[in-house]
């Protein structure tokens, strides 16, 4: 899915943009798509993955959807700065307004920040996170539950050294307690999960959800932890006889792999997606 250089348009506008789209019948007449798909999300990407499955009406089915690093029950800073003063003192800044038309309209990561100690506003302003995760209480869909349950596999990969997702249990739907940054809660833990919002219980208790946690930072996946906890979703199912060595879901991000290891000189287990920041 999305990543990098289109995180810089504005996040509602791109998932209206993709729900327009699929009413214009550019995803329903895709022949190629009619039987079902896969969907990789990295980073913000996961959220515009989770919009076409959850908000798309008359879409072609996804099948597996394999998440990288997503901040799914949101982040509690601006992601991609750094520590420096300037960054602290820009992110105090953006945290006091962030749930303002004018950051919502034009700041990306406003559509998914969710500050614990200020839930009241965020409810109110911020425009897609509280729509993706049905919090809205009196306004959950549940058609968005149906669709996002009916998921054949969730694979959701946290990164052990992430610093970029706060808190990086984020990825697993862990997130904050109401009110408080003291703790973090599993995912099992939260009220999303708990009164099951969007079907995560439902699909986790049919055995439909694996909690992956490898090493590195932020999208720093190695190429035989790629192929362990990846390739197995995009395989075909037409085509079960063929090994995963010979399979064209592994070519195809093997043909990846080894174009950025040509460029940068990575050798054969080094991170594959540590420059696509």
């Amino acid at each position: 899915m999305e990543h990098g250089i289109h995180g810089l348009c504005p996040f509602w506008n791109r998932h209206q943009l993709l729900v327009r789209r699929s009413e214009n019948h550019l995803v329903k007449n895709m022949t190629e798509l009619s039987e079902g798909y896969n969907i990789v999300g990295l980073s913000q990407g996961n959220m515009i993955g989770r919009g076409i499955i959850e908000f798309c009406d008359g879409g072609p089915p996804v099948k597996n959807f394999i998440s990288l690093a997503g901040p799914h029950a949101g982040t509690a800073s601006i992601p991609f700065c750094g520590s420096a003063l300037i960054c602290i003192l820009l992110d105090s800044l953006i945290k006091s307004e962030i749930y303002s038309n004018y950051v919502q309209e034009h700041l990306a990561p406003s559509g998914y920040l969710k500050i614990p100690t200020d839930l009241t506003d965020y409810l109110k302003g911020c425009r897609f996170l509280p729509k993706l995760n049905n919090e809205l209480n009196g306004t959950r869909n549940s058609t968005y539950k149906e669709r996002f349950a009916s998921l054949q596999n969730l694979v959701l990969i946290m990164f052990e050294d992430d610093t970029v997702l706060i808190p990086k249990e984020t990825s697993w739907f862990g997130y904050y307690p109401d009110g408080s940054f003291d703790s973090v809660l599993p995912a099992q833990e939260t009220k999303l999960y708990k009164e099951d919002w969007i079907g995560l219980k439902t699909l986790d208790e049919a055995g439909r959800v694996k909690f992956i946690n490898v090493s590195g930072n932020h999208l720093q996946i190695s190429k035989s932890d790629m192929k362990k906890y990846i390739v197995p979703y995009l395989e075909d199912q037409a085509s079960t006889e063929q090994t995963v060595t010979q399979s064209s879901s592994y070519q195809w991000l093997s043909g990846l792999w080894y174009s950025f290891k040509g460029l940068i000189g990575l050798n054969e287990d080094q991170p594959l997606l540590h420059i696509m920041y």
